[in-house]
């Protein structure tokens, strides 16, 4: 059975690693052994998810946005020409270097603000296939004024140092997550619109499909109106895996309402106990809880019946002697001109005490598993996976190497069924409940539904309502 989330010590700790550029620290691509020349090749990402797999890491992810990288996220875009800048749609690189793995999950950044979940949905159920069940999705939002400007669709406030803790931007920041947790619920829906069995490729009777097993989805709701299905049959995994970093309460409820993992940023055991109490909250306030079964016609009502995991960020810096770790990182600092800080702990040490520190963590605040960031790449990916790995397997706290086929199963995940299916129809391990709402060929119902008006696109949005094609009936 599947190890439940809030008892992880009852299996090896999960381990993952975050992908960002050279590496966390801004001057990393200045480090000897840096290739800032390849940074925007295709080689330089195989190669990095390739070392990761060969420590056995449970997945690892890949940052992006909607703007270019900046120093100071509430200062808005720089003028600095000394730090990495630009990067690759973190989608499309796991998509190529998911032929070039066998193992590894591969869980890309993509933002939900700004952009239709329609796309989002096919976009990562490809990746499923591409990576035969190994894809993940770290959900993220945006509310930055200088992204918003890229699309020209909506005004947003300027979120600055001065006013970031006002009602004002308090208040729109709420909202722009609660369209976030909207988006993402389209984007789960749109991956259940196909039935597991719809494509049965029939040669002696014609039929490609079972067009029974193709369903609307219907959404309507504050910002997006999705009739569906999607073009993409369903993923693999039936559901990908979903992620989303949190620092605080809002982002809080926003994994609680439709993630499968939530990344926190914890500074220290202590703290990291008490943000998961938070999560906890959260989740009660989301109402999700175990054996949740929601109505699959109500929009904002389903959410994943199994609790949050739990993953503590840290960034690393790691050296086999001692000492070492730490000279290098105020090496780095020095060239940057500033001391590196971050969102969540940094860590500068050996891999033992790294271990001390990660067993440590899981003990006091019942962690699922910890997502690291390499300080600077290759360096400290290559020390996690052939110093850090070896070490808490010698404790017995990590896997010898992988046996789980799909990324749902290695993290303890059932294959959920469609919500759309009859009830018992599905595969096993459900994990959600909704009626059958009929396929594209039932007795009218679509017909009259396509008269409904509904094109996808985000309801309240005059340029997006106008696309039409996203999510309307297809086959």
């Amino acid at each position: 059975m599947p190890v439940e989330p809030d008892n992880p010590e009852a299996g090896g700790l999960h381990l993952a690693v975050a992908l960002d550029g050279a590496g966390w620290h801004p001057a990393a691509w200045r480090e000897p052994d840096a290739r800032p020349e390849a940074l925007l090749t295709a080689s330089y990402w195989a190669d990095l998810a390739l070392e990761a797999e060969a420590g056995a890491l449970d997945f690892l992810t890949i940052e992006d946005s909607l703007g270019p990288q900046v120093a100071d996220r509430l200062a808005g875009p720089d003028t600095r020409t000394d730090q990495v800048r630009g990067r690759l749609d973190a989608v499309l690189v796991a998509a190529r270097i998911a032929p070039l793995t066998s193992h590894i999950g591969l869980v890309p950044t993509a933002v939900t603000t700004h952009t239709e979940p329609f796309h989002l949905s096919t976009a990562l159920a490809t990746l499923d296939y591409a990576s035969e069940g190994r894809a993940g999705w770290r959900a993220r939002v945006s509310t930055a004024a200088n992204e918003a400007r890229h699309f020209g669709r909506r005004s947003v406030p300027l979120v600055t140092r001065a006013n970031s803790a006002g009602p004002a931007i308090a208040a729109y920041q709420a909202t722009v997550f609660d369209e976030g947790a909207d988006a993402v619920e389209v984007v789960r829906r749109l991956w259940d619109s196909w039935e597991d069995g719809a494509v049965i490729r029939d040669v002696p009777t014609g039929r490609f499909i079972d067009r029974g097993k193709v369903h609307y989805i219907d959404f309507a709701g504050e910002w997006f109106s999705v009739r569906g299905p999607s073009i993409t049959p369903r993923p693999p995994q039936g559901q990908p895996v979903v992620a989303a970093l949190a620092h605080y309460p809002v982002p809080y409820r926003f994994a609680a309402r439709g993630c499968d993992v939530v990344f926190i940023t914890p500074f220290s055991a202590e703290h990291a106990a008490r943000v998961k109490g938070e999560v906890r909250a959260a989740e009660a306030a989301a109402g999700r809880a175990a054996g949740t079964q929601a109505d699959a016609t109500v929009a904002g009502s389903w959410t994943p019946a199994r609790p949050l995991a739990v993953y503590a960020d840290l960034v690393v810096f790691l050296d086999d002697e001692p000492g070492a770790a730490a000279a290098r990182k105020a090496r780095l600092d020095a060239l940057d001109g500033a001391e590196f800080a971050a969102d969540c702990a940094i860590f500068t040490g050996t891999p033992g005490e790294l271990a001390d520190l990660l067993l440590g963590w899981r003990a006091a605040a019942g962690l699922d598993g910890f997502r690291l960031r390499p300080g600077a790449l290759p360096s400290d990916l290559a020390a996690i996976t052939r110093s850090l790995v070896p070490e808490l397997r010698r404790r017995g706290a990590f896997r010898a190497g992988y046996a789980e086929r799909t990324l749902r199963e290695r993290l303890g995940l059932a294959r959920p069924a469609s919500r759309y299916a009859p009830t018992g129809q599905g595969t096993g391990g459900r994990e959600t409940g909704g009626p059958d709402t009929g396929g594209l060929a039932a007795d009218g119902r679509a017909a009259g539904r396509a008269a409904d008006g509904r094109a996808a696109g985000r309801a309240a949005d005059g340029p997006a309502a106008r696309r039409a094609g996203e999510g309307r009936v297809h086959g």
